[in-house]
C-alpha cells in the first residue's frame, strides 16, 4: 500500500472519530443553549481558529486570488451548510434522539449521489444503486426503532 493510501486512510479514520464525537459534544451543549446560539458560537470558534492559522502559515495572501465564482461557490456552501443546515440540525438534536437524527442527517450522501449524477454526469453502477437503497433503509429502521 502506497504511503499517500496509508495517509488517506489514517485521514478518514481522524474524519471519522471527530464527526462522530461531536454529535455528542453538541447535544450536550444544547441542553442549556438555543440552536441559534449553538451555531453562532461553533462558526465563531472556527472563525478565529482558521484566522489564526492563516496568519501564521503566510496563506492569508492566496484569499485575494480566489475568483469571484469560487467566493459565491464556497459562501453559498457556507450559508447553506455552515448555517442554515447546522441552525436545523442543531434544532432537531437539542430535542430529538441523538441516535435517530444523527444517522439520518448524515445519510446526505444521497442527495450528493443524485445531484453528481443529474448535475454532473456521473455514472450510476449496480454497487451505488445497492448502497443508495441499502442507506434508505437503514433510515426506515433507524426512524422506526
Amino acid at each position: 500500500m502506497a504511503q499517500a493510501e496509508i495517509l488517506n486512510i489514517a485521514l478518514l479514520v481522524i474524519t471519522m472519530l471527530l464527526w462522530g464525537t461531536t454529535p455528542l459534544m453538541e447535544k450536550v451543549g444544547l441542553r442549556e443553549v438555543d440552536p441559534l446560539i449553538g451555531v453562532f458560537l461553533r462558526s465563531a470558534a472556527v472563525v478565529i481558529v482558521l484566522a489564526v492559522v492563516f496568519l501564521f502559515s503566510g496563506r492569508y495572501s492566496e484569499l485575494v486570488r480566489v475568483s469571484p465564482k469560487n467566493l459565491a461557490l464556497f459562501a453559498g456552501s457556507g450559508i447553506m451548510a455552515g448555517l442554515v443546515a447546522m441552525w436545523t440540525y442543531f434544532y432537531v438534536l437539542k430535542s430529538g434522539m441523538m441516535s435517530q437524527v444523527v444517522p439520518i442527517t448524515a445519510s446526505y450522501p444521497l442527495i450528493t449521489a443524485l445531484l453528481a449524477f443529474l448535475v454532473l454526469g456521473e455514472s450510476f453502477s449496480l454497487q451505488r444503486v445497492v448502497g443508495i437503497v441499502m442507506t434508505v433503509l437503514g433510515i426506515i429502521l433507524i426512524k422506526q426503532s
